[in-house]
């Protein structure tokens, strides 16, 4: 009734109504557009102000969400580093640009996340004040979303993994790690794609979707191994101890005395043979530092037992020095090879 009066007041007023229009009719066409205002200029106005209080709301509570995220990711990198810092030897292995990418990737996430459920929830409730039947929408924004997760699931699956390998803090940059189809060190971790610097420079651009399975070399400490074979003939007490007292002077010299964790341990005989025998030595080291702590075990222990005037032998040098001496007895007996004995 009050809206059929405002149109007939328009229409008064520009000269397009059907017929004459009177003064009665244009005062009691305004008098009831003015009532039908006059009925609805509050709602119009609640209405105002409850989007601008959503509106305000949500800006606020954004604000403060995303403040509050930023504070703790800093206060947790804060108190790992004091802790850091009271332990010198852990301080060794934590990388601080893995730990800040790592926080502010984390950081990102959440704050992307809030910031989507407090817009998202402000818009509907701006929708729903403004008299829009929000069922057909949501029942849209379901279907649309569900074909864009068919058509982007790849996507979705990487973006997913590399939550998760943020989380829980799988690997992290400066970490040596195997995931199968390129191994190498990590460069970056982004939530699709992990960047890996392999052993002769190129750079592996993997998505986190297709790594099943990640091994790093980085974490916990890690094992070097040693090998040392002697003749069958040497006594096994004096190698044993010539190899703990060059693991021993190891251990005392720096910078091995950091890497090493545990003391050079001689596990025993690895394999015997007619000719020789294997000794296995081992010790527990710093992550990633196996391979300089083998190659200078090594060198002293080869220098420990020259000292001593044990040989270090090989099968082929056995397999020479078998191969001479069967030529030796074929050739008189003398232990020297026919070609030598004819020069």
């Amino acid at each position: 009734m009050e809206g059929s009066a405002v149109f007939r007041l328009i229409g008064a007023a520009s000269g397009q109504d059907d017929g004459p229009a009177s003064l009665d009719d244009a005062h009691e066409s305004a008098t009831e557009a003015a009532g039908w205002i006059e009925a609805n200029w509050s709602d119009w106005v609640a209405a105002g102000l409850r989007i601008l209080l959503i509106a305000v709301i949500a800006i606020m509570l954004r604000y403060a969400i995303r403040r509050s995220i930023s504070k703790l990711i800093k206060r947790v990198n804060r108190r790992a580093e004091a802790a850091d810092s009271g332990n010198a030897l852990r301080g060794l292995l934590v990388n601080g640009e893995r730990r800040r990418q790592r926080s502010e990737a984390i950081g990102s996430v959440l704050r992307n996340v809030a910031s989507f459920v407090i817009v998202g929830t402000a818009l509907l409730m701006v929708l729903s004040d403004l008299g829009i039947n929000l069922a057909p929408l949501l029942a849209s924004a379901g279907v649309a979303g569900v074909a864009l997760g068919f058509g982007a699931r790849n996507l979705v699956t990487d973006l997913l993994a590399g939550v998760f390998m943020l989380l829980e803090d799988q690997y992290g940059v400066g970490d040596r790690v195997d995931v199968g189809e390129a191994a190498g060190t990590v460069l970056e971790i982004g939530l699709r794609v992990t960047q890996l610097r392999g052993d002769d420079g190129e750079i592996w651009y993997i998505r986190n979707g297709e790594i099943k399975r990640v091994g790093n070399l980085s974490q916990g400490w890690a094992t070097a191994a040693v090998d040392v074979q002697v003749r069958a003939g040497e006594d096994l007490d004096t190698v044993r101890a010539v190899i703990t007292a060059a693991g021993e002077e190891l251990a005392k010299s720096e910078p091995w005395d950091e890497l090493l964790w545990e003391p050079v341990e001689v596990l025993g005989l690895d394999s015997v043979t007619l000719d020789a025998m294997v000794m296995r030595v081992s010790a527990k080291t710093m992550p990633g530092k196996s391979l300089g702590v083998e190659r200078e075990l090594r060198w002293r222990i080869k220098r420990a037992l020259d000292r001593q005037g044990i040989d270090i032998v090989d099968d082929q040098s056995l397999a020479l020095e078998a191969g001479n001496a069967r030529q030796g007895r074929d050739g008189g007996g003398d232990g020297v090879p026919l070609q030598k004995r004819r020069d």
